[in-house]
């Protein structure tokens, strides 16, 4: 044994920085897959399970290789193989998701989602994981003199776990990622592993394996390799690209617009159209809400509150197309908002709250005219803004005659999809429901009110708007159906958001790719690329 174990302050120090890498890593896989899987409750369930399958086999594996061969040498063995595994994962991680998900897409057919995150995550995590599991048994074993306290000391072992555990767990989240990303973070708790097993490796006057040198070089690698935070590694030219404590976030620029995007792989989160005109999305087709509250009539300006403010898209157009109307938004993500001021265009003068939605509503009694909820991002909806508790919240904070807009973002004909659960349960705290569909996309936008004469106070206001706006709201006319309730929903103790959603985004995923599947069919790889231009 190595003089540095003689004192048992390294097994536990061991122990505390195992148990600390393990959270960090968990959470940094949560911030890793959610760029291209979302970060539902799905997808950690999906995450927390695997770890638990890595962390339960490393702890048969590392007890049974205790008691045959109690060599500490094993141990730290696999801690320097482990930091080396965890330091590469910036470098090839992404690579990995995306060549599973593309092996994936021509092989399952429901289920994608699920199936590829959870593939990745077997790829990605369970084998440093698994290593790390053996440390809690093999020190046990190291740590034990004789009986009489042996549950003393794993009573110390486990404490030192858990409070490297709470550090892992804070750190990341706090600290770490919102300061120099992910993969920055990955880094830097294979460094504190790697570091650990030099030390030990490096003590004595007993040669250092050459493995250990391997170890450094490939760490290196991975530092040199992996301190690149772009997860749309394809794209070269983002004006932003970077992440904060609940999105990873994407600024995109075209020669038309601005885009917000919070997911690589799905859709658009927030736009500005450098013309200052319509966006041709679903921010157009809501602004039909502040003439079904009586913009154009009324002498008194209008008040806009938006519950999911993103870029600030909607209350600009409104502030554009509505002269005078007081916006303003509430928006949990207060990056976003940095990246609105910055990016978007959205001025200082339209207050922005860092608060959630429902939250913020809890603790103002000020009411609005118009409320948009805006809050269902990508394949990702909170379910505390789902229920119908927080739809009737949303009616105590609307004036009489006021109006609710929900963008629901996933439009499907399947019965019972999300939409048809959030629709149902709007329906049950408003007694006037409409819809209307969002053409070219999967938007599709829900006006609610308390009030029976939205279509006519539409009309009536509608008919005062000339202009582009007056030809969009003949439109949106045309396209207005009142809505009839099922008996679907949801509360805030029963909401099945993340399988709703996930089952919706697997049926658009599987509409997309139903012509590139055929293709690969009839004339294989060769013809799937060459429509790709590869």
């Amino acid at each position: 044994m190595r003089p540095i174990l003689k004192n048992k302050f390294y097994l536990y120090l061991t122990e505390f920085f195992a148990g600390m890498s393990v959270m960090a890593v968990e959470l940094g896989a949560s911030r890793l897959l959610a760029p291209y899987f979302s970060s539902s409750q799905i997808v950690w369930t999906i995450i927390i399970g695997t770890i638990m399958i890595a962390m339960a086999l490393g702890n048969l594996y590392g007890g049974r290789q205790a008691d045959r061969d109690p060599n500490p040498d094993r141990l730290y063995r696999r801690i320097l193989i482990a930091a080396v595994w965890i330091g590469l994962i910036p470098a090839l991680g992404k690579y990995v998701i995306l060549g599973v998900s593309a092996l994936l897409i021509f092989s399952v057919n429901s289920n994608l989602l699920i199936w590829a995150g959870f593939a990745s995550c077997m790829l990605i995590f369970v084998f440093p994981l698994f290593l790390l599991g053996t440390v809690t048994p093999s020190l046990a074993k190291y740590s034990m003199e004789n009986l009489e306290d042996n549950a003393r000391v794993i009573g110390k072992l486990g404490a030192a776990n858990t409070l490297g555990s709470i550090i892992g767990t804070f750190v990341p989240t706090f600290v770490s990622i919102p300061a120099v990303g992910t993969n920055i973070s990955f880094l830097i708790f294979a460094g504190v592993l790697l570091a650990l097993a030099l030390v030990y490796f490096l003590s004595g006057k007993q040669k250092s394996p050459f493995g250990v040198w391997i170890a450094l070089l490939l760490y290196g690698a991975g530092c040199l390799l992996g301190h690149d935070s772009r997860f749309a590694f394809w794209k070269d030219d983002l004006p932003y690209e970077g992440e904060s404590i609940y999105n990873y976030l994407q600024v995109e620029e075209t020669p038309e617009s601005v885009i917000l995007s919070t997911n690589v792989l799905f859709g658009v989160q927030s736009i500005r159209m450098k013309d200052e005109g319509l966006t041709g999305m679903y921010y157009d087709y809501a602004m039909a809400a502040p003439l079904m509250a009586g913009a154009e009539e009324r002498e008194e300006p209008l008040k806009l509150l938006v519950l999911g403010m993103g870029t600030g898209t909607y209350a600009s157009q409104c502030s554009r197309y509505f002269p005078g109307i007081e916006a303003e938004g509430v928006e949990i993500d207060e990056k976003i908002t940095r990246l609105a001021r910055q990016y978007f265009a959205m001025p200082d003068t339209v207050p922005v709250t860092t608060y959630d939605g429902r939250a913020y509503l809890n603790a103002v009694d000020t009411k609005s005219d118009v409320i948009l909820v805006d809050a269902y991002q990508d394949i990702s909806i909170p379910f505390q803004m789902a229920s119908v508790e927080f739809f009737s919240l949303v009616r105590e904070h609307l004036k009489p005659g006021g109006v609710m807009v929900v963008n629901m973002n996933m439009r499907s004909e399947r019965e019972g999809n999300i939409n048809d659960y959030l629709a149902d349960t709007i329906c049950r705290a408003f007694p006037a429901v409409y819809t209307v569909d969002v053409p070219l996309n999967s938007n599709r936008i829900l006006f609610a009110s308390e009030a029976g004469d939205l279509l006519e106070r539409f009309d009536r206001n509608r008919a005062l708007c000339g202009g582009e706006l007056g030809e969009l709201m003949e439109r949106v006319a045309a396209g207005l159906r009142v809505y009839e309730p099922g008996g679907r929903c949801m509360t805030d103790d029963k909401a099945p958001v993340e399988l709703l959603s996930m089952r919706m985004i697997d049926d658009l995923i599987q509409d997309e790719l139903r012509w590139y599947k055929t293709l690969y069919r009839e004339q294989g790889l060769r013809g799937l690329m060459a429509s790709l231009g590869i």
